[in-house]
Parts: C-alpha cells; sequence; structure tokens
C-alpha cells in the first residue's frame, strides 16, 4: 500500500565500492564482462540500462539503492528508491543483518516493450550463486528498489540472485485540487498529488504481467550470467506486492515454485475489499476523535466493526494508531484507488468516507475492474501468507483471511474428495499470523507493544524454501504469539483468538 509521505534522502557518501559501470550502447571493446554479456543479449528486451561490477550488492554499500528522484526527465517523487525501502523496513537496528559483503553484477533498466515506458527491473547476480532465484513483488506505488532491506539484503546472501520490478509505473508527482485524477496527502491538507498508477492506461492488471515477464527477463539474465537457468524460483513480496505473489503462484506455475506472501492485498469484485472496507474508518475517526478516543463510542464500534483491529493510544497525547493510519494511509489509498477503478465517482464533492462500493455495483465499471485483477485463491504452487492481526491499513480479517477462504474455497470447488491423488496434487497454503504485527513495521517505534513481522517473513521464506527442496513438512496455520515465532507444534493452531494481546 503506500503513504503520501515522502521523504527525500541526503545525497550518498562519494564514496562507492562500485567498480566498473557500463551502460547500454556504450560497452567499452575489451574482454566482455558479466555486465557487457547482460547487456549485449538483454538489448532487445530492456531499454535505458545500467549495469555495474559491484563489490557488495547489500545495503552495506551505499551506491546499492540509488539516492531518490535520480532518474532524468522526470519531476520529484516520481522515482524514489531509498523512501521506497525505508516504507517497509523496520526501524533501524531491527533491519537485515548484514554479515557479509556480496560482490556480484547489479543491472537497472526499463522493460522495453512496456507501451507506457514506466516498466523497469532490477537484476542483482551476485559472484556466489547458489542457483536459484528469487522475484519481488513491489509494494503500494513503489519502485522495483522497495524490497531492498527486507528481502534483497536477506536473500543475496544466500546466494540467490534477485529480480524486482514496479508494477509497471512510477510514483507520484505533485497536482493541484483542479486535477481530476489527483489526490489530496490526507483529510486535512490542502496539498495534492496525482499518482502514475491513476492514469487510465495503467491498468491493475498489468501488475501482474509485469511480474512475470521481470521474471522471464531475469531468468534469460541468469543463462547469460552464470550460463544456466534458475533451479528453483520464488516469489516474495508485501502489501500490494504481496498481491502480486499470490498472482504469481496462481498463474506462472511453470516461472515459480513457491511464494512468501507478506500481508498482500486481498483483490475481489465481492466485498470485503479496500473499497468496501476504507470508508467506514475514514467516516467514523474524525467522531471517534471528538468523543475523547473512547472505545466504547458509536464510531468507535463502527470501525471495529467494518473489520478493523482496536485502537492503540500514546498514553497522554492524542496520538493513536487509528490517527496514524487516518493522517498517513486510509483517505489516500481509497483515493488512489477509486480514481482508477472507479473514475466517474465524485472523489472530493460526494466524499470519501461516503462512498459505498456496493452501491456503485449498478452505475459504475467498478465490479468488472476489480474483477479483471482479482486472485482467484486457485495457487499451483505453495504459498504462505504472513500477517500481523493489527494490520490498520489491510486488516487480517478482511484481507489476508478473505484469501486463505478463497484458497480453501477454491480446492473445495477444483478437489474431487473421494480423489486421493487429486489431494495429492494440491499445493499447500499456510497462513501465519502475527499477534499484535501491524502492516507498517515503523510503527513499532511509536507503539512498542506491535510485533515487527519482518523475521516471521524471512523465516516463511526458509520454510517454503526446505518444503519445496528437502519435501519438509510446512509448520500448519497459526497464530504466532507475541515473542513467539513460527513452530512446528502451535499452541494456538489457525487464527489468533485476540487481534491485540494485552
Amino acid at each position: 500500500m503506500y503513504s503520501a509521505r515522502v521523504t527525500q534522502s541526503s545525497v550518498v557518501a562519494a564514496l562507492t565500492v562500485f567498480a566498473t559501470v557500463v551502460t547500454l550502447g556504450n560497452a567499452p571493446a575489451s574482454a566482455a564482462t558479466r555486465c557487457e554479456r547482460l547487456l549485449e543479449q538483454l538489448k532487445t528486451r530492456i531499454a535505458d540500462a545500467t549495469c555495474v561490477e559491484s563489490a557488495d550488492l547489500t545495503t552495506a554499500n551505499p551506491a546499492t539503492t540509488p539516492r531518490n528522484d535520480s532518474l532524468p526527465d522526470l519531476p520529484p517523487s516520481a522515482f524514489t528508491p531509498q523512501a521506497d525501502r525505508d516504507m517497509i523496513a523496520p526501524p533501524a537496528g531491527y533491519r537485515t543483518p548484514i554479515t557479509k559483503a556480496v560482490p556480484g553484477s547489479q543491472l537497472q533498466a526499463r522493460i522495453a516493450n512496456d507501451p507506457l515506458g514506466q516498466a523497469r527491473i532490477l537484476i542483482r547476480l551476485p559472484d556466489d550463486w547458489n542457483g536459484k532465484l528469487v522475484v519481488a513483488g513491489a509494494s503500494g506505488t513503489r519502485s522495483e528498489f522497495n524490497g531492498d532491506f527486507v528481502w534483497s539484503d536477506y536473500v543475496v546472501q544466500k546466494g540467490y540472485a534477485y529480480v524486482s520490478q514496479n508494477k509497471g509505473m512510477y510514483n507520484l508527482f505533485v497536482s493541484t485540487a483542479a486535477d481530476p485524477l489527483a489526490c489530496r496527502r490526507n483529510p486535512t491538507s490542502e496539498s495534492f498529488v496525482r499518482f502514475y498508477a491513476n492514469d487510465p492506461a495503467a491498468a491493475f492488471t498489468r501488475w501482474n504481467e509485469i511480474m512475470l515477464a521481470a521474471t522471464e527477463i531475469g531468468r534469460a539474465a541468469l543463462e547469460t550470467g552464470y550460463g544456466r537457468r534458475p533451479a528453483r524460483t520464488y516469489a516474495v513480496g508485501t502489501s500490494n506486492g504481496g498481491y502480486q505473489v499470490r498472482r504469481a503462484v496462481e498463474t506462472g506455475p511453470d516461472l515459480f515454485d513457491g511464494g512468501v506472501d507478506w500481508e498482500g492485498t486481498f483483490v475481489d469484485p465481492d466485498a470485503p475489499n479496500l473499497l468496501s472496507a476504507l470508508p467506514a474508518a475514514i467516516l467514523n475517526y474524525p467522531d471517534y476523535a471528538a468523543a475523547g478516543f473512547s472505545s466504547t463510542s458509536a464510531a468507535a464500534k463502527n470501525i471495529r466493526g467494518a473489520g478493523y483491529p482496536p485502537d492503540m493510544r500514546v498514553p497522554e497525547t492524542p496520538t493513536s494508531l487509528w490517527g496514524l493510519h487516518w493522517t498517513q494511509f486510509w483517505e489516500v489509498t481509497l483515493c488512489q484507488w477509486q480514481k482508477r477503478l472507479d473514475p466517474t465517482y465524485d472523489t472530493y464533492v460526494s466524499g470519501t468516507g461516503t462512498y459505498i462500493y456496493v452501491n456503485r455495483l449498478s452505475v459504475s465499471d467498478v465490479g468488472a475492474n476489480i474483477a479483471a485483477f482479482a486472485t482467484t485463491g486457485r495457487i499451483k504452487r505453495p504459498l504462505i501468507t504472513v500477517a500481523g492481526t493489527m494490520d490498520g491499513l489491510l486488516p487480517i480479517d478482511l484481507h489476508a483471511r478473505a484469501y486463505a477462504r478463497k484458497v480453501e474455497a477454491a480446492l473445495r470447488r477444483d478437489n474431487d474428495p473421494g480423489d486421493r491423488a487429486s489431494e495429492e496434487r494440491t499445493p499447500e497454503y499456510r497462513l501465519y499470523e502475527v499477534q499484535n504485527g501491524n502492516h507498517i513495521e515503523s510503527f513499532t517505534t511509536t507503539f512498542p507493544r506491535l510485533e515487527l513481522i519482518q523475521p516471521h517473513a524471512q523465516k516463511a521464506f526458509d520454510l517454503l524454501v526446505a518444503k519445496v527442496e528437502l519435501s519438509a513438512a510446512l509448520p500448519p496455520s497459526q497464530c504466532v504469539p507475541v515473542a513467539g515465532q513460527i513452530a512446528a507444534t502451535p499452541a494456538q493452531p489457525g487464527h489468533c483468538a485476540s487481534l491485540l494481546a494485552r
């Protein structure tokens, strides 16, 4: 998902451990390096490409993630790699430990045949390759660098090649209230931005197409860089990137061996979905605040009744978990999706909190637009979902559990209960619920009772690999208790009984 706050990172230090930079169409005439071979072999599939031979592909190397606004000819905030990697990562000090340098090659480029000219790909090839590939989805409207802290640092140190993409779109640019496709940054703001995702040609169906295209290009890059295709390919992603993982294992069984979806967005024309759930939270929060943040107020009951987890407060301050979401996420996310999927609705005249999804089905194409990129639950490879019970943006019952129900329904529909062979063919699915986990890892700084999800998502990746490659049993779906871990024999199988552990 997306926060409208964009923090400009300072320019990285002049010292860089990149040794050689090669640009498409400008390769030196000396003996071909890996970068030169990559650029030559991929020249019909990528454009505006830059490749570097790097002494370290981890973020310990400050040049691994480009600075914000570093692509030419784009407005500010359209390309924000360093802001993007911060968005889904835990606070500094809790991020993926980096224990060694990982030398290799890094390539970044546009996907050449993209008609919008916005689809981008990132490829990292460690010298000490383990023979396998990880392909990452992108959260919100973020760039191909958004997973650098949480996913890339984790897998490249294990020897995986890493590919990421941007769902075929840049981020946003500053606009005005007069722009019919612009969204205000928050309910009290007079500042407006326009998302590239809201352009009419930027159909959300592209999200899966770009994920699959990047995987194909990545596999070709591995064949050029190492002389062979990967033995295994795994999909990982967070938020909207988690959605991409779900669609990848539903639609790309020839490309992927399994996936880990971290708090993915549930997309379905039948409620619940983002457009059906967010308005109740947007509408009721001001009344909740006016009621002195009373948990027994009608407004608080309405928000919880819409599927949201309990609020959390910083004592003797107006700061609350719901308040952070109201200020940073709820309205701007609703606006971004509504303007793309239901553009005839007058956002700020008819209202954001008064948007009623079911009423719009008969007067607009919103249902068909969502159905075009909906998840089906028909997974064709093993899939693990990891989600927090205190997710205030994508509430667990409306998103993670909703997708789990979709998978279960698809399995019942597609499998003959009396056909043992059919049952044995069914890919395994697991939902690991992290009690007190929230959508935004950095909120643990304000609310220490929140649990980080990153270590559980990374553990889930290791469990998936063991399942695929060693036929190890996946632990059952379970509630991961506060300060606990995914267990082979969980104390609380299934769903967490309480969203917030007191």
